[in-house]
């Protein structure tokens, strides 16, 4: 396919990838207040909603960016894997999916699930820092 055909592709996943990690920012400060309203037992019911929206929201931004992912590279390419962008996008979307299941499973008998969540959502910083840096290389192939 001709490429400037796509550039409302790629504006879609850049706005995307921006709201992303601002959701992460979002959900990085949420949580750290409903865990720190959890240790002082004061509950926070408010803000435990946002975080859980925001967490919704994050997972369907990801979803977005690997459907554009796909489309992108299969309509310019032909084939998927020219790049490490896709390990790098796979391995963001299992840790998204993974945290975003991992949190409900979170009560008080499954000790585990908090450990998961918290866990998957540190090495999520890295993933999407990665991430970041990949889909920039990509980008720079198909600007003039």
């Amino acid at each position: 396919m001709d490429l400037p055909s796509f550039l409302w592709l790629w504006k879609i996943a850049a706005w995307s990838m921006g709201l992303t990690i601002a959701a992460y920012l979002v959900l990085a400060t949420t949580g750290w207040f409903v865990f720190r309203a959890r240790k002082a037992r004061r509950r926070r019911v408010l803000l435990k909603s946002i975080h859980q929206t925001v967490g919704v929201a994050i997972v369907g931004l990801v979803l977005l960016l690997l459907a554009i992912g796909i489309v992108g590279t299969l309509g310019y390419y032909g084939s998927l894997g020219h790049s490490s962008h896709l390990v790098a996008g796979l391995s963001t979307v299992v840790l998204v999916l993974l945290s975003a299941w991992s949190s409900t499973q979170i009560e008080p008998r499954r000790t585990w699930a908090r450990t998961v969540h918290v866990s998957t959502n540190v090495t999520l910083f890295f993933v999407l820092a990665w991430v970041s840096w990949t889909g920039w290389s990509v980008v720079q192939k198909y600007l003039p």
